[in-house]
């Protein structure tokens, strides 16, 4: 019977797998592509074995979690991702925790972030959460309000972040064909926000989740948040 580590093992090997033939087929490069293991409601004993396995960008969703296991991995190379809803008055231990930060979602959370991490001399890349499939118990901008969110950041050009793409979760439940036009919508968006503004640096995409990571393979991630698939069910993976 194998242990919970070489379950892991094993499943990030076939996620991975799994992403390098998608990006093949799509005429992508799987080198462009991070996987991201979602560790929300795993023990340290399961990311150490993820770890073990060559993994070094992890995705948490609460602040409070995340503080309790990250110290444990220090000076260890990871990279930590904070994938769920930030409220404001969280936003203070996210700079010298977090490098990435994905549900930018407001010019008001944009500037504390900002001065938080200039306070600690520590830059925050950001990606803007686009409610894509206009969910109403999902947060983030509607799609129409990006635009003039990402205008009003440019214009301010807040110091101690760096804005780098766009983040959404796909319609759920849904099928193939409206995951895919749903991620492509997204992909758009990001290249139309790289012309109107001439933002060189806008290039990342985090979408895709364990149900459907290969769509948003083919539909352009660059970054994939993926838990169920590596770890096994252990409560519900929001991302």
């Amino acid at each position: 019977m194998s242990s919970p580590g070489e379950i892991i093992t094993r499943n990030l090997h076939t996620v991975r797998q799994t992403i390098a033939a998608t990006a093949r087929a799509a005429g992508r490069n799987p080198e462009e592509i991070r996987l991201i293991a979602v560790s929300k409601n795993q023990p340290r004993a399961a990311i150490e074995a993820a770890v073990g396995a060559g993994q070094r960008a992890f995705g948490e969703n609460t602040v409070q979690e995340a503080l309790a296991k990250i110290p444990h991995f220090t000076g260890r190379g990871l990279e930590w991702h904070f994938i769920g809803h930030l409220q404001s008055n969280k936003a203070r231990f996210i700079p010298g925790n977090f490098s990435w930060v994905h549900a930018l979602d407001s010019l008001k959370l944009a500037q504390r972030l900002s001065r938080l991490a200039q306070e600690q001399g520590a830059v925050v890349n950001t990606l803007i959460e686009v409610n894509v499939a206009r969910d109403p118990r999902k947060h983030g901008v509607a799609p129409e309000a990006l635009f003039p969110l990402l205008e009003q950041l440019l214009r301010e050009n807040p110091s101690g972040i760096a804005l780098r793409g766009l983040m959404a979760i796909g319609p759920h439940p849904a099928a193939e064909p409206e995951l895919r036009a749903a991620f492509a919508a997204v992909r758009k968006l990001r290249d139309d926000c790289r012309r109107r503004f001439g933002a060189k640096d806008f290039t990342e995409l985090s979408m895709g989740m364990s149900g459907d990571y290969i769509a948003a393979v083919t539909e352009g991630a660059t970054m994939l948040r993926v838990g169920t698939a590596i770890f096994g069910g252990r409560g519900r993976e929001d991302n």
